[in-house]
């Protein structure tokens, strides 16, 4: 059961994210060029995104266990440090270069991108570097 319920919430989230758009790099570009020809309509689908999550978030905080029986485990706050900071940074970096981030990178995929191809490879190259810094550095 939770198999099949988490392959229609990802069907669900990548309808939503080829509907609404942002699974077009040029769309996203065209949002994040505040200079030239900005596209403000993604603001709406992140402000009802974020509306929909904060909501989620005070039922779950009130819940022990998911819908399906699952252990909730949300996650805390922690300090905002140089790690998030440049962790941000380089996703707002590649997300402004490449018009995509890793939600709409995977359905871009789905369809045959090319641009996504070469952006879920460089993701998971820039993954498998983090992984190897921070077990040498002694982290994990």
């Amino acid at each position: 059961m939770a198999l099949l319920s988490s392959l229609l919430a990802g069907l669900v989230f990548g309808l939503g994210l080829i509907v609404s758009g942002m699974a077009n790099p040029a769309k996203v570009l065209g949002f994040l060029d505040l200079a030239g020809h900005w596209d403000p309509s993604l603001a709406l689908v992140m402000g009802g995104a974020v509306a929909v999550g904060f909501f989620a978030f005070l039922v779950a905080k009130k819940r022990s266990r998911s819908l399906l029986g699952a252990e909730m485990k949300l996650p805390g706050a922690g300090p905002v440090d140089r790690r998030l900071v440049a962790g941000s940074v380089l996703f707002g970096m590649g997300w402004g270069l490449a018009g995509f981030c890793p939600g709409p990178a995977l359905v871009g995929l789905g369809m045959g991108e090319p641009k996504a191809a070469m952006f879920v490879i460089a993701m998971l190259a820039g993954m498998a570097l983090f992984e190897l810094i921070d077990k040498r550095r002694g982290r994990r």
